[in-house]
């Protein structure tokens, strides 16, 4: 009779831990769900983020780049720091007006 009364409680203690294991997997299930939303919702954010601020330093550069393509200043990289009527205009102008001057080549 003991060994039998023994061998009902490890059943139920069984029984119990199983309900616990199924109950914690659905819990995992929802929380790895949740987690997948909460990381896509994020990275599309931060896409967009990063898009907005691309955007924006391409039209702040528009500028400085209009006039190297329009030949009226040296290639931006040229010269250090935003473009002025400095220095770099002054050497600007002393060189021969012809093709724009190529980008230097940078090591990869």
């Amino acid at each position: 009779m003991e060994v039998f009364e023994k061998h009902e409680e490890i059943l139920a203690n069984r029984a119990q831990l199983l309900e616990q294991m199924k109950s914690r997997r659905e819990t995992m299930k929802i929380q790895s769900k949740e987690q997948f939303i909460k990381s896509e919702v994020a990275r599309q954010r931060n896409s967009t983020l990063l898009q907005a601020r691309y955007w924006a330093s391409v039209e702040k550069s528009i500028p400085v780049w209009e006039h190297f393509l329009l030949g009226k200043e040296p290639h931006p990289t040229d010269c250090p720091g935003p473009p002025s009527k400095s220095s770099c205009q002054e050497q600007e102008n002393t060189k021969v007006h012809g093709l724009p001057p190529r980008p230097k080549s940078r090591p990869a």
